[in-house]
C-alpha cells in the first residue's frame, strides 16, 4: 500500500518512483556490462509524452546526449528512455555516435515506435565502446511493468559508484486531479554541474506543453541541480529529462494556469530531494553539507557563494574532521566575487555562532565538533548587502573518495 506525507496542498509519496504516475512502466536487467548488478534499463510511457531536457556544458558532450537531443528537435515528443551503466560512451567518436543510434533503434523495435520518441543515457567509464551485443540482448529483455519491483530494477541499473538509489515522488491536486511527479537520479562522483548534473529522470501524469515544461526544468534546475557539488567535476554525461504523458487529464498547465504555483513547487521538491540524494551519496562521503547564504544582494550571488563555501575542499576536509574551523569558510566567501560587507557578515555552524560583525565569538569546541559528527550539517552566512538568499549542497571529503577514484577502472 502507498504511503502518503501530507505537505501543505501537496502530498508526500513516501514509496513512489518513476513509475507513480499514471501510464509510465519501467524496468532493469543485467546485460552484463558489469559483472552482477542491473546495467540497462528502461522508462517507457504508454503514449508519446511532452519532455524537457537538460545537459552538461561540457565540451565533450557524449554520443547519447547528441542522439536525444536529436530525437527531441524533431517534435518535443519522447515514449521510452533507455540507459546503460558501466560505460559512458563519451569520446567513442564515430562509432559511439552509431552505436547510440543503435540503442534508440532497437528500443523502438521493441516498442513499435517511432525512434525518435526514444532518448538515450549513458554513465560510466569515458573513452571505451559500447559491447553492443550484450546491449542489443540486454534490450530484447526488458519487459517494463507498473510495479514496484520494476522500478527499483530500473533505479539499480543506472548507478555506478553510487552506494544507494535515489527517488523521489510527490503528489499535488490541479483542477480537482490528482498530479503525480515522480524522479529517480544516479550521481555520486564527477558532480560539480554548469546547467545540469548526473542522470535524472523524472515523470509527471500532468498535461503540460513542451514549452512551459522546459521552461520550468530550467528554473528549477538552477535552484537545485545547480547548487551541488561533490568534487568539482563535471561529466561528459550529465542529463536530466523529464517526460509528462497528460494522463492525469488536467487542464493544460503554463505559467498563466491559477494553480502553476503548487506545480512547480511540487516539480522543485522532487528536484531538490533527487539533489540532495546526489550529495549525501557523494563518492567517499560520509555527511551531507547544506549551505544557506542570506542578505545577499541578489539570488544569483547568494547561490554562487553558497556553492563557493560548500565546494571548497578546505571546508569540506575541515567538515570530516569535525573542526570548526571558520576561517575556511570566510575564505571561501571572499573569494567568491560576491558583494559582501565585511563588517556585517555573520556565520552560523547549525544554531552556534562563530562569527558576526566582523569578530569571532566564543563558542565551544566540543559541542560545535559534536554538531560536525551528524550526518547533516547545515552552515549559514548572512552577508550583510541585501534580502536575497540561495542554498547548496555538498558532501565531506574524505579518504576513501582517493581510494575510489585512484582504482575507478580498475
Amino acid at each position: 500500500m502507498i504511503q502518503t506525507k501530507q505537505t501543505s496542498t501537496i502530498t508526500k509519496i513516501e514509496d513512489g518512483s518513476v513509475v507513480s504516475p499514471k501510464g509510465f512502466l519501467a524496468d532493469g536487467v543485467h546485460a552484463g556490462l558489469r559483472y552482477t548488478k542491473n546495467d540497462l534499463g528502461v522508462i517507457y510511457s504508454e503514449v508519446p509524452a511532452n519532455c524537457a531536457a537538460v545537459y552538461t556544458q561540457s565540451h565533450f558532450q557524449a554520443a547519447p546526449l547528441k542522439v536525444t537531443q536529436e530525437s527531441i528537435a524533431t517534435e518535443d515528443l519522447l515514449q521510452a528512455i533507455v540507459v546503460n551503466s558501466a560505460n559512458a560512451n563519451a569520446c567513442t567518436g564515430e562509432q559511439g555516435l552509431l552505436d547510440a543510434y543503435e540503442m534508440r533503434e532497437k528500443c523502438a523495435e521493441l516498442f513499435q515506435i517511432d525512434k525518435h520518441l526514444v532518448a538515450v543515457a549513458s554513465t560510466g567509464v569515458i573513452g571505451e565502446f559500447l559491447k553492443m551485443d550484450k546491449i542489443r540482448n540486454g534490450i530484447s529483455q526488458l519487459s517494463p511493468t507498473t510495479s514496484k519491483e520494476s522500478a527499483v530494477a530500473f533505479q539499480q541499473a543506472i548507478l555506478t559508484t553510487d552506494l544507494v538509489m535515489k527517488t523521489s515522488c510527490y503528489k499535488v491536486e490541479i483542477d480537482g486531479k490528482p498530479v503525480v511527479i515522480g524522479g529517480a537520479a544516479k550521481g555520486s562522483g564527477m558532480i560539480h554541474p554548469n546547467m545540469a548534473t548526473m542522470l535524472g529522470f523524472i515523470t509527471t501524469d500532468a498535461c503540460i506543453d513542451s514549452s512551459s515544461l522546459q521552461s520550468l526544468l530550467s528554473d528549477v534546475t538552477d535552484k537545485t541541480y545547480n547548487q551541488i557539488t561533490v568534487d568539482g567535476d563535471t561529466s561528459t554525461n550529465d542529463m536530466v529529462l523529464v517526460m509528462a504523458n497528460g494522463k492525469a487529464d488536467n487542464h493544460p498547465l503554463n505559467e498563466q494556469h491559477p494553480q502553476w504555483g503548487e506545480f512547480k513547487k511540487a516539480f522543485q521538491l522532487v528536484s531538490e530531494e533527487l539533489a540532495k540524494q546526489i550529495a549525501k551519496d557523494g563518492e567517499g562521503a560520509t555527511k551531507l553539507i547544506e549551505v544557506e547564504v542570506t542578505g545577499a544582494k541578489t539570488k544569483h550571488e547568494a547561490n554562487v557563494v553558497a556553492k563557493k563555501i560548500v565546494g571548497s575542499s578546505l571546508v569540506k576536509t575541515a567538515v570530516y574532521g569535525a573542526d570548526a574551523n571558520w576561517g575556511r569558510i570566510i575564505c571561501a566567501v571572499g573569494y567568491s566575487e560576491a558583494s559582501v560587507d565585511p563588517e556585517d557578515i555573520d556565520i552560523y555552524l547549525g544554531d552556534i555562532c562563530l562569527f558576526t560583525n566582523n569578530r569571532p565569538q566564543a563558542f565551544s569546541e566540543e559541542l560545535a565538533s559534536d554538531y560536525l559528527k551528524k550526518e547533516q550539517v547545515n552552515i549559514t552566512v548572512h552577508l550583510g548587502v541585501g534580502e536575497e538568499s540561495g542554498k547548496a549542497w555538498g558532501c565531506d571529503l574524505t579518504y576513501d573518495y582517493v581510494k575510489i577514484n585512484a582504482s575507478y577502472r580498475t
